[in-house]
């Protein structure tokens, strides 16, 4: 039976998480309290006592979810992969599980990706939007239309059938939603992020973002990382940098990435890290897998 394990991203965090791997796992506690050093800050503090604000800020939120997701992965007994995948920021934890990147190294990274998006984000006031029950291409079509006045609006996550995610200025998420509920969206849900991630006003954080991943050593990984931009499967090192870069501006392809997965053999996902946002996903892509 071939079992994949998928990594989530920002959104999946919550007060207190990973408090229990810290306190029941020498090896976890080891790696947390590595990672304390070096980002300089004990984000430990913040993730098992904080506030939900304290952890909602980027800088601090995709550290966190990264380590809880890594040192799950990193503590398992039985951590034998056979492909890995991670939604966005998952990406990265995927990365380190697979053996592509040391755990220190993609913390850095994640580190200095999150700086890069949290200034990015300030820049420009931006959002992203949550879209329910309307097919992709009326979703891209109308998002088109809007961006030819100069605003920018873009399918940023093609989450499942019948869920995508926006992304972009303000004021044209706010006509999105108008228009794509006109169109028959069930819903049209603006996101409490401040940011319109994966979309061309994430290109400031790309180009800083560059020469860290540049010179970031990747080795080939374990097993093949299926990447969000192509949702295709990976090992070579170079494609695995240069589709991690592209990654910050381009959509998150996580229902084709699942498909492919399924036709490559796939018969069981195992989620790693907090909450069960994936497993819902996977399963309304496929609803007979485990």
């Amino acid at each position: 039976m071939a079992k994949a394990f998928v990594f989530p991203g920002q959104g999946a965090q919550f007060v207190g998480m990973g408090k229990d791997l810290y306190d029941s796992n020498p090896k976890a506690r080891e790696l947390f309290d590595k990672a304390n050093e070096i980002l300089g800050y004990r984000i430990t503090d913040i993730m098992f006592n904080g506030t939900d604000e304290d952890l909602k800020q980027t800088k601090v939120t995709q550290p966190a979810v990264f380590l809880h997701s890594v040192i799950t992965a990193l503590c398992m007994d039985d951590f034998h992969p056979d492909m890995v995948a991670g939604h966005s920021l998952g990406e990265f934890s995927a990365l380190v599980a697979a053996g592509a990147l040391t755990f220190e190294d993609g913390l850095r990274l994640v580190y200095a990706r999150a700086m890069a998006m949290q200034k990015a984000c300030e820049a420009a006031p931006s959002t992203m939007a949550a879209i329910i029950n309307l097919p992709d291409e009326t979703i891209e079509q109308i998002c088109a239309e809007i961006s030819k006045n100069g605003q920018v609006v873009v399918p940023a996550n093609y989450n499942s059938p019948g869920q995508v995610v926006i992304s972009g200025n303000v004021e044209a998420i706010k006509e999105a939603c108008t228009k794509l509920k006109e169109a028959g969206a069930k819903r049209a849900l603006p996101l409490a992020v401040g940011g319109a991630f994966h979309s061309p006003l994430m290109e400031p954080a790309r180009i800083e973002l560059a020469a860290a991943i540049e010179k970031a050593p990747v080795c080939k990984p374990i097993c093949p990382v299926y990447q969000n931009v192509d949702a295709l499967p990976h090992t070579d090192p170079v494609e695995i940098k240069d589709n991690l870069l592209k990654q910050l501006t381009a959509p998150v392809r996580w229902t084709q990435s699942v498909i492919n997965m399924i036709n490559d053999g796939m018969t069981e996902f195992m989620e790693c890290g907090p909450g069960t946002v994936l497993t819902g996903l996977i399963g309304r892509i496929q609803k007979s897998l485990e």
